[in-house]
């Protein structure tokens, strides 16, 4: 046998110890039988370079550094789920399931919700292609060096189709517990929870740390299913369990959204013993050619529900109330709390929104206050437990000037707002914010830094951060920087002028332009320019955007100071043009028209054909009527088509469909 032979044969067999040790928990060799194979694919590989592999065993233990993980876009939008917090909305979700589906019980998949980072793999020929993060459901990050030294997670499999699946990388309770140890015998901080130590370690730009930390996924959802002829969403995760995904094995099957809450009770007493977080469980309608009849929102699927377990409630003492002012001026009053534990994580802040969300607990300085988790994730205080008083307690008095610059507040109902818009405080905010991940993402710009180099006149406006290579001498003197932490910051900073409008168009911090907004806008007008020009009724009418958004970025494009920083910035070199997916010309043809799918397509899913429609300016409907501008339809077509020709409604074939949109 050839080298060669031999190391396409070891790394068969490593793979498949791998699957025996991690997904079955059944294994046939001894760690050092293991070890040896390793060690002798390792020397053969090294002696033949030409037979390197990225996929290969051996790259499983990580080792590479990179200087940024590279966006992806998703091929499909990754949808987050809708909540439901008790039986009654349990009760109204399969209500209006059956309601849509004019049936009297729906079958159900209940599954563990797993307390994780979100992920998705793409498949190509039978071999990992890359492993990607949520992000912002439309674009991820490549994670791929880190995922693959998982080494539960199968990197070959037999199926030769291009496919998706997604799941949830987690730390196990036990690898948490160890890395916390570590960490605590080092001096280090400690992670708060299970869910910031996976996503920390995945986050890592060296492979090596993420391999060390112990993490594993479970895989809940074959995304292209019905490509392979699946029709059940239990059928598509067993199919992936019998190609080597790890399935989490408390998935069940259930008739009727009474056997639902009957899992759900049971795994609220078994939650504590599991060997991984969950904050929930996830019921989905199993009949995947229902999923397109149900529908879904803009964010989320109408055919499954995310049902979140009560949060844990603590006691603990409303110490003070201080106050924040934000990057629109809004002032926010906060709670310093005696520091407690609650899901997991040490507590010491939380946000008292406005004067009527403090009036309407009736909170005082020096209450024993409740306090939980909402979504197992922000900090809220409750109530307090005014039984508890002892008279010391002092009454909340709303201030009336900023904390910051003193300027009288004005106010609109609910909240207080600084009007100086050379407030300090709102300068800072600003710079927080345009330096965020979903903005320009400039890596060690974050609070204190900010903080620190407005204090020192060095960074006081947006423009000045791509001025700071002035001020580098400056910088040396200033503690807690280096020679490396300079470089490595200047060049985040003039890394950032190279990122796609919609993320400096998020950075500006225009009032009611979020992401998805920012990302709507951007891909529309594709530059700055012309985006200035938009009037509001033109704004007003595109999908996603109403009065009140299209009112605020007329408002802020007719200010004469931002439209001299969006100048200044654009002489420093910063992109303000689109770089993702350009608008088609196809649009001309889908763009705000409605459309409604009918019969079986062999050519696309339903989920691919409303994916490509919607992503053509399309809404796609479930019905037919007189507002319907086009009826794509496929073999076997009824009704709708028959309506579609009565009604004078154009109808077009999936054949027809599939030359249009490849023009």
């Amino acid at each position: 046998m050839t080298d060669l032979n031999r190391i396409q044969e070891i790394r068969k067999i490593l793979e498949k110890y791998n699957y025996e040790y991690y997904v079955l928990d059944n294994p046939s060799v001894s760690d050092a039988e293991y070890d040896r194979l390793m060690a002798e694919l390792i020397i053969l590989e090294d002696a033949h370079p030409e037979a390197a592999d990225d996929l290969s065993p051996s790259k499983r233990v990580g080792g590479r550094v990179l200087e940024s993980f590279t966006q992806i876009e998703h091929k499909r939008q990754m949808l987050s789920l809708s909540n439901a917090f008790n039986e009654d909305d349990l009760e109204d979700f399969d209500r209006k399931v059956k309601e849509i589906l004019k049936v009297e019980e729906v079958e159900y998949v209940a599954e563990l919700k797993i307390d994780g980072l979100a992920m998705s793999l793409d498949f190509i020929d039978g071999k990992l292609n890359y492993a990607a993060t949520r992000g912002d459901g439309i674009v991820g990050e490549d994670v791929t060096n880190n995922v693959i030294t998982i080494k539960s997670i199968p990197i070959r499999v037999n199926i030769k189709e291009n496919f998706e699946v997604r799941g949830e990388v987690y730390m196990p309770k036990k690898s948490f517990a160890k890395l916390n140890q570590i960490k605590a015998e080092n001096g280090e901080q400690l992670f708060a929870n299970t869910r910031n130590a996976a996503a920390g370690s995945i986050r890592n730009l060296d492979s090596k740390i993420a391999a060390s930390r112990g993490l594993d996924a479970f895989w809940y959802y074959f995304v292209n299913a019905g490509d392979f002829g699946l029709k059940s969403h239990y059928q598509s995760l067993m199919m992936l369990k019998d190609n080597g995904f790890r399935i989490n094995p408390c998935v069940r099957k259930c008739r009727g959204i009474k056997e639902v809450i009957e899992y759900i009770e049971e795994y609220k007493i078994k939650r504590p013993n599991l060997n991984y977080d969950i904050d929930g469980i996830v019921i989905k309608v199993d009949n995947m050619d229902l999923y397109n009849k149900i529908g879904q929102t803009a964010k989320t699927p109408k055919w499954a529900v995310a049902y979140k377990f009560p949060p844990e409630l603590a006691i603990t003492k409303l110490e003070n109330i201080i106050f924040t002012v934000g990057r629109t001026g809004k002032i926010t009053p906060n709670a310093v709390l005696s520091p407690v534990r609650v899901a997991g994580s040490l507590v010491q802040r939380a946000t008292l929104h406005n004067q009527d969300f403090i009036n309407e607990r009736g909170l005082m300085i020096g209450d024993y206050v409740t306090l939980r988790k909402a979504g197992d994730v922000i900090p809220e205080v409750v109530s307090a437990l005014k039984e508890r008083r002892d008279g010391s307690e002092q009454a909340f008095v709303m201030i009336d000037q900023c904390p910051v610059c003193q300027t009288t507040l004005i106010f609109k109902n609910p909240t207080h707002f600084c009007p100086n818009l050379s407030c300090k405080a709102r300068s800072v905010e600003k710079l927080i914010h345009f330096s965020s991940r979903d903005a320009m993402d400039i890596e060690g710009l974050g609070d204190k830094v900010a903080e620190l180099l407005f204090n020192e006149k060095m960074v006081e406006t947006i423009p000045d951060i791509y001025k700071l290579e002035r001020f580098t001498q400056e910088l040396m003197e200033v503690e807690g920087f280096s020679h490396k932490s300079i470089a490595n910051l200047l060049t985040a900073i003039e890394n950032s002028k190279n990122k796609s409008f919609e993320k400096i168009l998020f950075g500006l911090g225009i009032k009611e332009v979020g992401v998805k907004t920012a990302k709507i806008l951007a891909k529309k007008y594709e530059t700055i320019d012309k985006l200035i020009l938009a009037k509001q009724e033109e704004l007003g009418s595109i999908r996603d955007i109403g009065p009140v958004a299209s009112g605020a970025i007329v408002e802020y494009f007719s200010n004469a100071d931002n439209l001299a920083m969006i100048k200044d910035l654009q002489e420093l070199g910063v992109n303000f043009t689109y770089l993702g997916a350009r608008t088609s010309a196809l649009e001309t043809i889908f763009k705000d028209k409605t459309v409604v799918l009918t019969g079986s397509l062999s050519l696309y899913t339903r989920e691919e054909a409303t994916t490509i429609l919607e992503n053509l300016g399309a809404k796609v409907s479930g019905s037919v009527s007189k507002k319907t501008d086009f009826v794509v339809y496929g073999s076997e077509a009824g009704s709708k088509l028959t309506k579609a020709e009565n009604l004078g409604v154009k109808t077009m074939s999936e054949e027809e469909f599939s030359k249009n949109i490849q023009l």
